[in-house]
């Protein structure tokens, strides 16, 4: 009979989006379960006439096509990536569920009766009123207090895109300004202290950062406490030389450089370099707050970010500018979870300034590449670099410190030599967990440029928000 095969494909498409559903489970699977045993009745219709023609079967079987139609697009309604949206919109679903069950019951009735088929108990069970009844009461009691869960986390999802967005609109309409100011050298009365006495955030060996303002805009000031004899001018020469580089750097994702202050008043001049301002500090920082919960969304959206600013770093007009120093501690953190790369600003007015320590020329083995790991020799280079950036983007998604406790051997040993790579979560996303190990292929040909990677890490920010 025509109407058959018809009848068995759309249960198949049914069983497949069953799979997928995303709400609303128990209510699928129970018209699943129902659609099975409606198919074993026009199985088993299907084997008594075969060969024959039978008229007073096919109206009911018409309309269990019709039903399984309109009980497919329910399911697939609770598939789609918005079905969010849908389930607010389509007002009471469950009348939609306890309909389509009163259909499928209504389909089931006539079939068995007009052609005397011989079912098991089992099959003729599941369309038992009273089982029915209660079985649908559970369904919808335990899905409604699944749906609530899930509304839940999907309001505070959109809560963070919503607030997301707005940062994102305050940070262009503040950036679009900050670009009009130049780099440029600063007079001391132009810059104001948040802190009165004045207290610094950070303190190392050479410097220390105080929270400012200039133009109106927080800055940091890093004033130097341990300096090189240099003289002004040699300073102020080696400064307007950088600033030229610094301006190719410009880059919503890379830390904004205001300039050098130089305080003439007093024996000993002050050398202060001022920078943008990020309140959440370093990225290390941010990961290491346990008050900052970071969903799948944020951290793809903080390794995009991140990748943007080494990309507008290595794609510079000198061919072979690299960083240096990429780790954690490297990346800064501004409201809104927006990360910018930062210590490289002014490189060379820097190191006309400060002393060199231990901590300036270290370089931790976390962060190292095979390659430089089983050879000192080898030239540090973009690939290098992108490894660096995969230990990172590992630290975003894990929220842990790499290799934590490891010794030299053993960097050495599994990294060098073995190709180990410590495990990304169970359930990061794959298409951002393909792009970190990407990042620490132990062949650097493997590993994608700063570009590909800010192109892949879009894809999957764009498949995790949807």
């Amino acid at each position: 009979m025509d109407l058959i095969e018809p009848i068995l494909s759309i249960a198949s498409q049914i069983y497949a989006l069953v799979e997928k559903v995303q709400a609303n489970k128990r209510q699928c699977k129970r018209v699943c379960d129902r659609v099975k045993a409606l198919e074993c009745v026009v199985k088993a219709i299907r084997e008594r006439i075969k060969g024959q023609s039978s008229t007073n079967v096919e109206k009911p079987l018409k309309e269990l096509s019709i039903t399984l139609d309109s009980a497919k697009e329910l399911i697939r309604k609770f598939t789609s990536s918005s079905w969010a949206k849908r389930v607010l919109n389509s007002g009471n679903h469950q009348d939609e569920f306890q309909s389509l069950n009163d259909r499928l019951n209504d389909a089931f009735q006539p079939l068995v009766l007009c052609q005397g088929v011989d079912l098991e108990d089992k099959v003729v069970k599941v369309f038992n009123q009273i089982t029915r009844e209660k079985e649908d009461q559970l369904d919808r009691k335990e899905d409604n207090t699944e749906l609530e869960r899930l509304l839940r986390e999907h309001h505070k999802e959109l809560q963070e895109k919503l607030e997301a967005m707005q940062k994102e609109f305050e940070s262009f309409v503040e950036k679009k300004s900050l670009t009009e100011i130049d780099i440029q050298m600063i007079k001391p009365d132009k810059l104001t202290y948040t802190d009165f006495p004045k207290v610094p955030f950070i303190k190392t060996e050479t410097s220390e950062v105080y929270r400012g303002k200039y133009c109106d805009f927080p800055v940091a000031i890093k004033r130097y406490t341990e300096t090189l004899q240099t003289s002004i001018s040699t300073v102020e020469k080696i400064f307007k030389k950088e600033v030229e580089t610094m301006k190719r750097f410009e880059s919503p994702n890379i830390l904004r450089m205001f300039g050098i202050c130089v305080d003439k008043e007093g024996p000993n001049p002050q050398f202060l370099v001022i920078m943008e301002y990020c309140e959440m500090g370093n990225l290390r920082q941010v990961l290491d707050n346990k008050n900052h919960e970071l969903s799948w969304t944020t951290k793809a959206r903080m390794c995009r970010d991140a990748a943007r600013g080494l990309y507008r770093l290595h794609q510079s007009e000198q061919q072979f500018r690299v960083h240096g120093s990429i780790n954690s501690n490297k990346f800064l953190v501004s409201e809104g979870f927006v990360v910018k790369l930062g210590g490289f600003e002014l490189a060379k007015t820097e190191t006309s300034l400060r002393k060199t320590t231990k901590e300036n020329v270290s370089r931790s083995l976390a962060y190292s590449s095979p390659q430089m790991l089983l050879s000192i020799n080898h030239k540090y280079s973009k690939e290098c670099e992108i490894y660096s950036f995969g230990i990172v983007l590992w630290e975003i998604a894990t929220r842990s410190i790499p290799f934590e406790g490891w010794s030299d051997k053993d960097f050495l040993e599994k990294v060098g030599q073995q190709n180990y790579q410590q495990p990304l979560p169970d359930d990061c996303p794959d298409l951002l967990g393909a792009v970190i190990n990407a990042c620490r292929a132990q062949d650097r040909f493997q590993r994608p440029s700063a570009g590909m990677l800010v192109d892949k890490l879009q894809t999957a920010l764009g498949k995790i928000e949807n």
